[in-house]
């Protein structure tokens, strides 16, 4: 009877509902993600900015751990840059205007215990608003959403303070316009190269794939020796163990080089193998 009161103890959970429930957003805005998690207090007949939420006080912006946003990419808040990235949201409500806070630091427990500047990512002022409906539950609503822009709305009370901000769609998607126009990149032709030696395919086509992989690699900087030790094993496989040991022994320079013993071994392991 003791085993089994000590299990049920260690066993049972008991559930019951937060008073200020979780609530996340996953939006996309052009081509950047932005997340947002945050806790929801409810107003409960309670008179909330200016008592609730005192003014000149910094705010967590809602209730138990950090209110957090994350950006995907570089974004403009108000006009300032933000670098991509997770950040704690707090903001300091005052009767005409609110200090918003983006904090690089995210994980505590409402305030943190001891405040530091240099972690302040982002501070900007925006004004708030009177709303003629009142919002029982803290609210958080991304709005006006475009390609480039959209709006972080907060709403508690008759209160709505909107945090403008821009995106760098325009520039995200020419950069991926220009790459897919370009054509595949090194790396691409070495992975295409890789399957063809790996699942036993046309090694000439393995091959042209790994010269060119080869071929695109920037003229001040070494070919990666992982890139010369599979054109090696190509050549080895299709016969071409002359060639196989020249490619090996230059694959083995730069493994050397690297300080990579892995491929130090196995290219001298193959070179060996390939001039019996």
């Amino acid at each position: 009877m003791a085993l089994l009161l000590a299990n049920f103890y260690v066993t049972a959970q008991v559930k019951t509902p937060q008073a200020s429930p979780l609530a996340k957003i996953d939006q996309v805005v052009g081509l950047t993600n932005i997340q947002i998690e945050y806790s929801r207090p409810s107003a409960k007949g309670r008179t909330v900015y200016g008592d609730l939420v005192p003014f000149g006080k910094l705010w967590r912006t809602g209730a138990n751990g950090n209110t957090t946003i994350s950006f995907s990419e570089d974004t403009k808040i108000a006009g300032k840059e933000l670098k991509k990235g997770k950040y704690a949201l707090y903001t300091t409500p005052k009767a005409d205007s609110w200090d918003v806070i983006f904090y690089s630091e995210t994980n505590n427990w409402g305030l943190p215990e001891e405040w530091n500047d240099e972690k302040v990512a982002l501070k900007v002022t925006v004004k708030p608003e009177t709303t003629t409906k009142s919002v029982e539950s803290f609210s958080i609503f991304l709005n006006n959403l475009t390609n480039d822009a959209g709006v972080i709305e907060l709403s508690w009370e008759r209160t709505m303070v909107s945090i403008p901000f821009t995106v760098p769609t325009q520039e995200a998607a020419m950069k991926s316009i220009e790459k897919t126009l370009a054509g595949p990149a090194a790396g691409d032709y070495f992975a295409a190269a890789q399957y063809f030696y790996q699942s036993n395919n046309d090694l000439n086509k393995a091959l042209t794939w790994v010269n060119t992989a080869i071929s695109l690699m920037p003229k001040d900087k070494d070919i990666p020796y992982w890139y010369l030790r599979l054109k090696s094993l190509i050549q080895a496989k299709s016969g071409d163990k002359k060639g196989a040991i020249a490619t090996a022994k230059e694959s083995l320079a730069l493994a050397t080089k690297a300080g990579n013993g892995d491929y130090e071994k196995m290219n001298k392991d193959s070179i060996a193998e390939w001039s019996k």
